[in-house]
C-alpha cells in the first residue's frame, strides 16, 4: 500500500478512536513522537544536504535560484493581496476580551535585526535549537569553503554522509501513519467544536482565502511559467506534503518530507537540498493570509475606514513581516499588532486579536502550514521545470 493511502487510513482510525475512546492519551503519544523524530533530524539533514550540494555545484543553478526566490516571494505578496480582497469583500469583525501573553515585535526593523543576529548564531547553537536561518548561512559558508578548500574525496565523504542521513529520513517517514493516527486521535479528542462557532466567519475568511492561495492563485503563476495545466503538480504537493503537513502543524518537520517528495519528482538534489529549507524560510504565503486577515478583522472591529491603498502596503508589510515570521517567537500571530500599528491600533487592542488567533490555531495553523510547506515544493519544482523549458527551446 502506498504511503498516503496509509497516512489516510491513519487518518481514519484516529478520528474514530478519537470519538470512541477519549481516554486512550497512549494513542497521541504516537503523533507527538513522530513531530519530534522529525524535528529532531530535520536541522543536521539541512545543515549536512545543504553543505554538500553548494560543495558539489557545477554551476548553472544561479537563475534556477533567481526564479525560485522569486516565487516565494511574489506568491506570498499576492496571497496578501487575495486576504485583502477576501476582507473587504466579507469583511468581519471579532469579539475582544482577552489581552494574550507574549512579546510582540516593535516594527519591521526589529524582525530584521532578530533575523541577522540569527544568521550568525553559533552553528552548532542553531542546529540545537533548529534555527534555520543560522543552519543555512552557515552550512552556505561552509559549502563554499568545502568546494574552495577540500579534496575530491574529502567532499565525496560529506556527501555520503548527507546520503545517510537522507536514508534515517526516508525510515523515519515511514511511520507517517502512525504519527499522523496520533495526531488527529489528539486533535479530535481534545478539541471542541466551540471554534466553529464563536470564531466562525474569521475562519472561514482565512481558510478561504489560503484555500483560494492554494487552489487557484498559486495554479496560475506555475502555469504562466510552464505554460501547462499546473494541477497535477498542484496536486501531488498537497497530497503528499500539505496532507502532513496540515497535522504535524510544522515546517520545519514537513523539511525531510518535502526532500523525500523531491527526490521522488527527480528533482536536482543540489538544487532543492537548498530551495527547500530556503522556502521554509521565506515562503509564507500562509502567515502572508494571518496577518492580513487579523489585522483588517481588528480594523473593522474598532471602526476604522481603512483604504485600498492603505490595505496595499499592509500587504508589502505582511509579506514582509510573513518572510520574517520564524525568526520570531509565536510565529505569524505576533506580527500582527505590527501590523496593526500602520492603523494607529494599539497593542492592548491588536493583541486580543492574537489571543483569538491562537484560539482558532487548530485549524488556522494547520491550514496555513499545508499551504506555506506544499507551495515550496511546487515552487521549486516549476523553478526546474522552467529552466529545463527554457534550455531545451
Amino acid at each position: 500500500m502506498s504511503l498516503v493511502l496509509r497516512i489516510l487510513l491513519g487518518l481514519v482510525v484516529g478520528v474514530v478512536l478519537g470519538l470512541c475512546c477519549p481516554q486512550l492519551k497512549v494513542v497521541g503519544v504516537l503523533g507527538k513522537v513522530f513531530v519530534s523524530a522529525l524535528k529532531a533530524i530535520a536541522p543536521v539533514l539541512v545543515a549536512v544536504l545543504v553543505s554538500a550540494s553548494i560543495a558539489k555545484a557545477k554551476g548553472g543553478l544561479g537563475a534556477r535560484f533567481g526564479t525560485v526566490i522569486t516565487l516565494y516571494l511574489f506568491a506570498t505578496f499576492m496571497a496578501a493581496l487575495v486576504a485583502v480582497v477576501g476582507s473587504f469583500l466579507f469583511p468581519v469583525t471579532m469579539t475582544l476580551k482577552e489581552v494574550a501573553s507574549g512579546e510582540a515585535p516593535g516594527g519591521l526593523g526589529d524582525i530584521f535585526t532578530h533575523m541577522l543576529t540569527n544568521m550568525v548564531t553559533n552553528p552548532l547553537h542553531s542546529i540545537t535549537n533548529a534555527n534555520y536561518i543560522g543552519i543555512l548561512f552557515w552550512a552556505v559558508v561552509v559549502g563554499l569553503a568545502l568546494k574552495i578548500r577540500a579534496s575530491e574525496h574529502t567532499i565525496q565523504v560529506v556527501s555520503d554522509f548527507s546520503d545517510v542521513i537522507s536514508q534515517v529520513v526516508s525510515w523515519v517517514i515511514q511511520f507517517a501513519p502512525f504519527g499522523i493516527m496520533g495526531l488527529v486521535f489528539m486533535s479530535v479528542s481534545e478539541s471542541g467544536l466551540e471554534i466553529f462557532t464563536d470564531y466562525g466567519k474569521l475562519l472561514l475568511l482565512l481558510v478561504g482565502c489560503m484555500l483560494f492561495t492554494s487552489l487557484i492563485l498559486n495554479p496560475l503563476i506555475v502555469f504562466f511559467y510552464l505554460r501547462r495545466n499546473p494541477y497535477p503538480l498542484v496536486w501531488q504537493c498537497l497530497k503528499e506534503s500539505g496532507l502532513n503537513a496540515f497535522f504535524t502543524r510544522s515546517s520545519a518537520a514537513n523539511i525531510p518530507v518535502n526532500m523525500d517528495l523531491c527526490r521522488r519528482l527527480n528533482l536536482d538534489k543540489n538544487f532543492y537540498s537548498v530551495s527547500i529549507p530556503l522556502g521554509s524560510t521565506i515562503n509564507m504565503s500562509g502567515a502572508a493570509v494571518t496577518i492580513t486577515v487579523l489585522s483588517l478583522a481588528v480594523a473593522h472591529t474598532v471602526g476604522i475606514e481603512v483604504s485600498f491603498l492603505s490595505a496595499l502596503f499592509l500587504s508589502l508589510v505582511a509579506t514582509l513581516g510573513a518572510c520574517g515570521a520564524s525568526g520570531v517567537a509565536g510565529g505569524s500571530l505576533l506580527l500582527v499588532p505590527m501590523a496593526c500599528s500602520l492603523f494607529g491600533i494599539s497593542p492592548d487592542v491588536s493583541m486580543q486579536a492574537v489571543a483569538v488567533g491562537f484560539i482558532i490555531g487548530v485549524v488556522q495553523d494547520s491550514v496555513e502550514t499545508a499551504l506555506n510547506s506544499s507551495s515550496d515544493v511546487l515552487f521549486t519544482a516549476t523553478a526546474e521545470m522552467h529552466d529545463r523549458r527554457k534550455a531545451s527551446s
